[in-house]
């Protein structure tokens, strides 16, 4: 009898889960549960929520919302990260007092909401991704919004409440198999609520600045195929930041080792997840990177940190090292007692833990500076509203050459900023006037007699650039390229005279030949003022004509990042066309990699930073510069090395530049070097970011082998084919030269390669993008897809399947011109 009773009750309880259920799969509702093999499911199908185990684990099981929608389980939350169930027993249903529990085998309470309600309880998961548990009335109880793990998807607010000091932060998991709180955080800054701030423990790690109104100073802006909008609400009692973006796109914005926030895309095309934009990526973008009244700058080819000015490094020998942590300190206090003044920088993200004051003017902001003792420096923001900003202790993470930067004025003794008093002010009028006058006067005199001689010369035959072409139609073409709306092209460039060039090279002597380019010659020169540069001098029977040295100069000369080359100067004289470069005294990659003798001076370590360079410049040149720049022809011999093995993209000669939402072009003469052209350029002349990337694979596989891509082995694959045949094989540290093997970090070697061929699969679509390529390399902790078996062939007939990196087949080529460097 007891035995047919529970029977009815067992049938009793099963047949009102089923009736609770029927509204929706998307409702959960008192006295229903979900056990280890059912789940929720928006009601668009986007999210699904349910038990799962996260990477490898096998006995740790969580109760988390993903992706229903996308083939790879994407966690976006999970609800008892601190206490994983320990067995597939457990189930999330409702307490008696309304609230959502998630019970193990045992039906103790491993997870609650912690949110009673009088009547029934109604759980919904929305297609925002927003787990919502609403009383009888319809009111909130709780929602998942409120408690998010390490990922925020749009809809989602962060907030700050202003009187509990309550924060919701992002949290990353502690590793790819543990979703357990990890070491870094992301959340508005409680000193100072305008900004959003990453720690690593308790330690800052990076900083938004403080919010302009617009995108941060651009650095919430993604890459160029959309845009990611911030608002931000501020009242008496909240600020709350929410970032949107198109509903047609799938976006996450992810917390995580090694102390990187990123957001990522979703595309349906390859089936992953691109990488869209993150922080920190730049050296400076690190807080504090060079420590108090240091200041940073990424363009600063030859050191990236300095001391504001009246400063000098507090620990020299430690600077002087490349160690600036312990940051500067002042040459002289400031007086205070009348005689200090201000030094004004340009283009500055301000320090951290600023004050601010509305409804002041500049010259007040000056003077309440001036008026406090303690008040080291100060700032005006005339845009946002935000006013007069001010700083009462050490200076901390200032960056120069900031997209949105303000002015910002540094205390200092007037000693330090040339003098002061009116008697100073008077000699110096005195000697500024007839200068002045001077000049005037020149002004007006010299055209005149120049005018005068260009007459009694009569009209030249022979232009700057051969016959008919002279400086000025160099430079008029240049100002004429505006079909990108980026306004003048001229070169902001110094323009050498021939003379000036033949004196630093010593008229070009065979002793300062540096090498032998497609462009020409390349000389070692010194400057009068005893600069080292480096003379490329066009050759006359060059395929690389005026075209190409018009397009480098345009190219180059807008570009600033420490991993590219430096133009310094441009000559034209007759038929001559020179360009005049920092000088590199390690010259170029190829000759450490594939001469034995200086190639036992590469370490691991030497090889990790040069592959992390180059991808860091030409991420730059294509996604991070004010240009959208194709390389189009990198290769070993293009990257030259400073004194200090850091790498420096060049020759831009064959680079082109596309439009904002420009994603590829074509031509019908092709140009580069054999080896490293990808396949859809090759034989069609389709280039493209992806044509870049396939580039720099074959680069990184050199660099990892110390072997040229042609003419690997006789008979055998090509390096490529190689590779991969040792990749698949889980031998990749094989392909290692051997003149790493005591110093190589073997976990960096296997990634590289797994990377590399990532690089260089035969459908561009297939390859990733140069930021994901960057992550891949700096992340350990990211999942790799396996690579496509590379069976590019490089012929025109499509069914081929002959191995990777085969020859190409020049009699099946279909384009016009061939233009080989």
């Amino acid at each position: 009898m007891a035995s047919r009773s529970l029977i009815s009750v067992s049938l009793l309880v099963l047949l009102s889960y089923q009736s609770l259920l029927s509204d929706g799969a998307d409702t959960l509702r008192t006295g229903a549960s979900i056990v280890s093999n059912e789940t929720l499911v928006s009601l668009g199908q986007k999210f699904a929520l349910g038990f799962f185990r996260p990477g490898n684990s096998t006995n740790r099981y969580y109760v988390g919302i993903w992706y229903s929608d996308i083939p790879t389980r994407t966690v976006v939350w999970v609800a008892n990260r601190d206490k994983p169930l320990t067995d597939s027993a457990g189930v999330l249903t409702f307490s008696d007092d309304g609230s959502l529990v998630i019970l193990d085998g045992k039906r103790s309470l491993v997870w609650s909401t912690n949110s009673s309600s009088a009547g029934n309880s109604t759980a919904v998961l929305q297609d925002t991704g927003n787990f919502v548990l609403r009383a009888e009335d319809g009111g909130i109880l709780w929602q998942s919004f409120d408690y998010p793990t390490d990922t925020y998807i749009p809809g989602m607010k962060l907030s700050f409440n202003l009187k509990t000091r309550k924060n919701q932060e992002l949290i990353s998991w502690r590793s790819q198999d543990d979703p357990a709180p990890g070491n870094f955080t992301i959340a508005i800054d409680p000193l100072l609520p305008l900004q959003l701030v990453m720690w690593s423990g308790s330690r800052r790690i990076w900083r938004s600045g403080r919010w302009t109104g617009d995108l941060y100073g651009g650095s919430l802006r993604t890459n160029r195929s959309y845009i990611s909008y911030l608002t931000v609400v501020a009242n008496e009692t909240h600020i709350s930041f929410t970032i949107a973006v198109s509903d047609t796109i799938t976006s996450r914005l992810v917390v995580g080792p090694p102390g990187r926030i990123q957001q990522l895309s979703w595309q349906a095309a390859t089936s992953r997840w691109e990488v869209a934009w993150w922080k920190p990526l730049s050296p400076c973008e690190f807080y504090s990177r060079c420590g108090s009244l240091g200041v940073c700058d990424e363009y600063n080819t030859s050191r990236v940190c300095s001391c504001l000015k009246g400063h000098r490094p507090k620990m020299q020998k430690e600077w002087d090292a490349g160690n600036y942590s312990a940051g500067c300190v002042r040459e002289k206090p400031p007086s205070c007692d009348g005689g200090d003044g201000f030094y004004k920088m340009e283009k500055i993200k301000v320090p951290d833990f600023s004050a601010a004051v509305a409804n002041l003017t500049i010259d007040e902001c000056r003077t309440r500076c001036l008026a406090n003792c303690s008040c080291t420096a100060y700032a005006y923001d005339d845009l946002t509203g935000v006013g007069c900003l001010t700083w009462s202790r050490e200076l901390e993470d200032i960056e120069q050459n900031y997209a949105t930067g303000l002015d910002f004025y540094v205390r200092l003794p007037q000693s330090e900023l040339g003098g002061s008093g009116s008697s100073k002010k008077r000699r110096l009028l005195a000697i500024l006037l007839p200068l002045a006058a001077v000049l005037l006067l020149l002004s007006c005199i010299i055209p005149f007699f120049l005018r005068r001689r260009l007459r009694k010369q009569g009209p030249k035959t022979k232009g700057l650039f051969g016959p008919g072409i002279a400086a000025d139609k160099v430079e008029m073409d240049l100002k004429e390229a505006n079909a990108l709306g980026e306004g003048e092209r001229t070169p902001d460039l110094p323009l050498l005279t021939f003379a000036s060039v033949v004196a630093a090279t010593d008229n070009f002597s065979v002793a300062n030949k540096l090498g032998q380019g497609g462009f020409g010659p390349v000389y070692k020169g010194r400057l009068p003022d005893g600069q080292e540069v480096a003379v490329k001098r066009l050759s006359k029977r060059s395929g690389q004509g005026l075209n190409e040295f018009k397009n480098e100069l345009q190219v180059i000369a807008k570009l600033q990042h420490r991993n590219l080359v430096r133009l310094l100067a441009w000559c034209v004289h007759e038929d001559e066309k020179i360009l005049v470069y920092e000088y590199m005294p390690n010259k170029s990659l190829d000759k450490f990699l594939f001469d034995p003798a200086p190639g036992a001076r590469l370490d691991w370590e030497t090889r990790f930073r040069i592959i992390e360079g180059i991808a860091q410049g030409l991420l730059y040149l294509h996604r991070l510069s004010r240009l959208k720049i194709i390389h189009r022809d990198l290769k070993s011999g293009n990257i030259l090395l400073d004194s200090a093995m850091n790498p420096k993209i060049s020759d831009f000669g064959m680079a082109r530049i596309f439009g904002g939402n420009q994603t590829e072009a074509n031509t019908n003469r092709v140009v580069g070097t054999y080896g490293y052209m990808s396949p859809e350029y090759a034989l069609d002349g389709n280039f493209s970011e992806k044509s870049d990337v396939f580039s720099f694979g074959v680069l990184l596989l050199e660099i990892v082998s110390g072997k040229k891509n042609t003419g690997f082995y006789q008979n055998t694959p090509s390096l490529l084919g190689h590779a991969w045949q040792l990749w698949s094989e889980g031998r990749s540290l094989e392909l290692m030269d051997a003149s790493e093997s005591q110093t190589a970090v073997r976990s960096q070697v296997e990634r590289c390669v797994h990377v590399g061929l990532l690089c260089v699969q035969e459908n561009a679509g297939d390859r990733p993008a140069m930021s994901s390529v960057v992550i891949m390399l700096a992340d350990e902790g990211t999942t790799l897809a396996p690579p496509n078996k590379c069976t590019f062939t490089n012929t025109r007939n499509v069914n081929s399947s002959s191995e990777c990196g085969t020859d190409i087949s020049m009699n099946e080529m279909s384009i016009s011109s061939l233009t080989p460097r």
